[in-house]
């Protein structure tokens, strides 16, 4: 069972790591990149700090937490554990595969922007549901640079969909306990220290 979807996972993979075009190569491996959506991020803030006033706070902690454990338990955890050699390390796709951008570390399962950038999308769409329904616009954001990662031939489809997984799984808990402590801090320190969820 877990050779067949390993098997799965590999040609599922080159399949789509072959759907490239020189022309794209660059535009992927912008959209892969870390600071290129700062500004983004700053965007989102502005909105959760606007639509949020002083509960802001809450969130914004919470989504720390969220991007800290998300990272931290893909990349110091799940890669060193389970030694899955990232498409790019692997031998047997030596001159197969499109690797536009280099390889980076040994190890790729599972990967760190798809839990990353899912669970901001998910955490933010959990906080944004009632007031700034656009959040929910952050999946698909996630979903591309997602992909980004299969077609620059450094990760494998298993490891975006489990990181995606762990990422919405982190920010749905995340989400509930921040709700918790908030709630906790209220009854302890009243309404007016800081808002409530």
């Amino acid at each position: 069972m877990i050779e067949s979807i390993k098997n799965w996972d590999e040609a599922l993979f080159l399949f789509l790591n072959q759907l490239h075009a020189p022309w794209l190569d660059p535009v992927m491996l912008t959209l892969t990149g870390r600071f290129i959506w700062i500004p983004l991020y700053l965007f989102l803030l502005f909105l959760i700090i606007k639509t949020y006033k002083k509960d802001s706070v809450w969130y914004i902690i919470g989504l720390l937490l969220v991007i800290i454990l998300a990272d931290q338990l893909t990349s110091s955890i799940m890669k060193p554990f389970f030694e899955r050699l990232r498409p790019c390390h692997d031998p047997r796709w030596d001159n197969v595969i499109s690797n536009y951008s280099g390889c980076g570390g040994r190890y790729g399962f599972a990967s760190s922007h798809a839990a990353n950038t899912f669970g901001l999308a998910a955490y933010l769409w959990k906080v944004g549901k009632d007031h700034i329904r656009a959040f929910r616009w952050l999946f698909l954001w996630a979903a591309i640079i997602s992909y980004t990662r299969v077609y620059l031939g450094v990760h494998y489809p298993l490891d975006i969909v489990t990181g995606a997984l762990i990422g919405m799984i982190i920010a749905w808990s995340v989400y509930w306990l921040t709700g918790k402590a908030q709630k906790a801090w209220k009854r302890h320190f009243g309404a007016g220290a800081i808002g409530t969820l």
